[in-house]
C-alpha cells in the first residue's frame, strides 16, 4: 500500500476514537479481546474471495477497493449489484452500533465503488452478526463529505504521526486497547498538574 493511501479501516477507527486510529495506524499497537476475535472470525469467513448469484442479487466477496481522487484502499467484505445497481455490505459481529463510524466505513466503500465502476451507489449496508439484521446506509451528500473530512483528517495523523490525547467514555468500555491507552488515568493526571 502507497503512503498516500488511507486505509478504509482506519476511518472505521478514527470515527470510533482518534487515539485508537493512531495506536493502530502510527505505533502498530494492537491487542485482542473478546470482541476482536469474535470480529476477526467473521471477516475470516466473509473473506474468502468469490463470487456467486443469490436469487437475482450477485454477490461479490473480499475484492480490493480503491480511489485515487480520495487516496483510499481497503478490502470490501461483499459488494452486491442488482437491478444496475452497487451496494456495499460491511459486516460487524454485534449488534446495530451506536455510533456512526460503521457508516463512515460502508460510504467509503462507497466512494471507491463509484470511481472504479463509473455508476453512482447511493446506498450499502452494514451487517450485524449478532442479530442477523442488515442497516441500510443511505450514502447522502452530507455523509460523502463527513467521510471525506475523515480521510482528510486520517491523512493528516497518518503522516504527522501526532497522538490525539485519549479521552474516556462510553466507547472505552469495549476497546481491545484500553489497557495501554487509561483514558481515565490520563484524566486523573491532567486534572492533578493543572492543580499545581
Amino acid at each position: 500500500m502507497s503512503e498516500d493511501y488511507v486505509p478504509i479501516a482506519a476511518l472505521n477507527q478514527y470515527a470510533y476514537c482518534p487515539h485508537r486510529c493512531w495506536r493502530m495506524f502510527c505505533a502498530g499497537e494492537f491487542t485482542d479481546n473478546q470482541f476482536t476475535l469474535e470480529g476477526t472470525g467473521l471477516h475470516d469467513r466473509v473473506h474468502t474471495l468469490g463470487s456467486n448469484y443469490r436469487e437475482e442479487t450477485w454477490q461479490v466477496r473480499a475484492i480490493w477497493l480503491k480511489s485515487d481522487r480520495y487516496g483510499l484502499v481497503g478490502k470490501s467484505d461483499l459488494i452486491e449489484e442488482s437491478d444496475g445497481q452497487l451496494y456495499p455490505v460491511e459486516y460487524k459481529r454485534g449488534h446495530r452500533g451506536e455510533f456512526d463510524n460503521d457508516a463512515l466505513q460502508v460510504c467509503a466503500q462507497a466512494l471507491c465503488l463509484e470511481e472504479m465502476s463509473g455508476r453512482l451507489v447511493t446506498q450499502g449496508y452494514v451487517y450485524y452478526a449478532q442479530s442477523h439484521q442488515r442497516q441500510a446506509i443511505e450514502i447522502t451528500p452530507t455523509l460523502k463529505a463527513e467521510a471525506i473530512a475523515a480521510i482528510s483528517a486520517v491523512y493528516s495523523l497518518l503522516h504527522s504521526g501526532r497522538m490525539p490525547p485519549p479521552v474516556y467514555g462510553k466507547r472505552c468500555r469495549g476497546c481491545s486497547l484500553y489497557s495501554q491507552c487509561l483514558p481515565q488515568a490520563v484524566k486523573k493526571v491532567n486534572r492533578y498538574q493543572e492543580a499545581i
